[in-house]
């Protein structure tokens, strides 16, 4: 059983402490660790709730951290990834060994807690319990070429097949799909995203849009459900759309 509690791994004391103070101001306990060798025992042992973890680390660099406690799925919780590291390749390892999220320090501590909260509603989403009444208008769910997307559980499959996707994938993937059909561009969308918080800039997207194909099996060289209108941007096809 999982703990109730946040653990947050930085060799930063004072960081780590900060965070930790920010977050217990908002509802949320953390505690930390500061040795990514220690770092690893305890993640298995103790299960928090959600791992806060940064890239480099005496002991264990994170990365290592991150693929070795998912294995197998030992680790269920969800991990958000920290680095100063302005680096494409370095947020790519992140999100590729299973991290859920990824932020680039100095972290903004409100837009660190919206991403702890994002994170913990779609891993703690209980489909039994009563669902949120929609606006007029604003689709709960979509389904469109194959893809089952539900809003309110934060669910995702591809013909019938469950896909675990980032917080931030499943929001690109939603925003495509509300609009399937038609061209959304790379800086409309990285301006989308940085108004919720996010680090964007139309490379990372093209990063995270790689990710996700790859996580749906859609060949980049000739792909079927993510389009790459050249020059311009990308596409969701609209195969058999409808949403309710």
């Amino acid at each position: 059983m999982s703990s109730n509690w946040i653990l947050i791994v930085d060799d930063d004391r004072e960081l780590a402490e900060l965070l930790a103070d920010f977050l217990q101001k908002n509802g949320l306990e953390a505690k930390i660790e500061t040795d990514g060798a220690r770092a690893t025992s305890r993640i298995l042992e103790e299960q928090p709730r959600l791992v806060i973890l940064d890239v480099m680390l005496p002991g264990q660099d994170g990365l290592s951290i991150c693929r070795q406690v998912l294995s197998g799925g030992a680790y269920k919780g969800p991990i958000l990834m920290l680095s100063a590291l302005e680096d494409d390749v370095d947020e790519v390892a992140g999100l590729e060994v299973g991290a859920d999220d990824y932020l680039t320090k100095p972290v903004r501590s409100r837009v660190l807690l919206a991403r702890v909260r994002a994170l913990l509603r779609r891993h703690e989403a209980q489909p039994k319990g009563p669902v949120p009444t929609q606006a007029a208008g604003d689709a709960a769910q979509i389904s469109v070429n194959g893809l089952q997307i539900d809003r309110v559980a934060r669910r995702v499959a591809l013909r019938d097949e469950e896909i675990e996707l980032t917080t931030f994938e499943f929001e690109l993937l939603w925003m495509l799909a509300e609009r399937a059909g038609n061209v959304l561009t790379r800086e409309e969308i990285a301006k989308h995203f940085t108004g919720l918080g996010y680090d964007s800039t139309p490379r990372t997207i093209d990063l995270r849009i790689s990710h996700l194909r790859k996580k749906m099996g859609d060949d980049p060289r000739l792909p079927r459900i993510i389009i790459t209108v050249r020059g311009k941007g990308y596409q969701l096809a609209s195969e058999q759309c409808s949403s309710h």
